[in-house]
């Protein structure tokens, strides 16, 4: 039987929204302990470097922190874009993560702009409709490349800093992003990002777990295709 709404607003805001407010609560969290440690971290590197520590604030805006942030935030957003795309024309028979074989789905229908609750590019359609079909790769896309860019900012600012120190000139951020610096640490998490994929698409063919949208049913068939 469906769940009934909690009569309380604010419970039932909680109840409807409680997947993003978990997940932000917990990149919250990480981000607070990655700044702490990567403060401590950075300031043992300054030190080994003769160079005065950073207070917390200053660490902040600092091409340390930016850098590895960046570099992280790149990958995800790199991972979500490729994955939403590939989806779109690519199967895996047994996957709870791939469109079912042979079957239309709900997903390749064409939106009806006549759907009372349809949001608005649909209602008006023409070029708004056309981009907004393509809105969530088109995001992730955008926020993989300003995240590269940023990741690039940071990283040239804290390499900097070490060439001057060992008395080698510095170099502009189209030269830091031609070395094998910049792009290490871009693959060591690019290809972390694309091994998740393939493990939750080749684990969801043969295990499942109950009650979450990412699984198959309990009593599925491993060849069954789809949620």
């Amino acid at each position: 039987m469906p769940k009934e709404p909690a009569k309380s607003p604010f419970l039932r805001f909680l109840y409807e929204n409680s997947l993003l407010l978990v997940g932000f609560t917990l990149v919250l969290i990480t981000m607070v302990g990655q700044a702490l440690t990567g403060w401590h971290e950075y300031n043992n590197d300054l030190e080994d470097l003769k160079l005065p520590a950073l207070t917390l604030g200053q660490y902040l805006t600092s091409g340390h922190f930016m850098e590895a942030t960046f570099e992280n935030w790149e990958s995800e957003f790199l991972q979500m874009g490729v994955y939403v795309m590939l989806t779109i024309w690519l199967r895996q028979k047994g996957s709870s993560e791939s469109k079912k074989l042979y079957e239309e789905e709900e997903v390749d229908r064409e939106p009806d702009a006549s759907k009372e609750d349809a949001p608005g590019p649909v209602k008006r359609g023409g070029w708004m409709l056309e981009l907004y079909k393509k809105s969530l790769s088109l995001a992730f896309f955008l926020l993989f490349f300003a995240s590269v860019w940023l990741h690039a900012r940071g990283g040239l600012s804290v390499y900097n800093i070490e060439q001057q120190q060992h008395g080698e000139p510095t170099v502009g951020l189209l030269e830091f992003m031609a070395t094998s610096r910049f792009w290490f640490q871009s693959f060591q998490n690019w290809q972390s990002e694309f091994l998740s994929i393939v493990s939750i698409v080749g684990l969801s063919i043969f295990l499942r777990q109950h009650g979450s949208p990412q699984s198959k049913p309990v009593d599925a068939g491993n060849d069954e295709t789809g949620e």
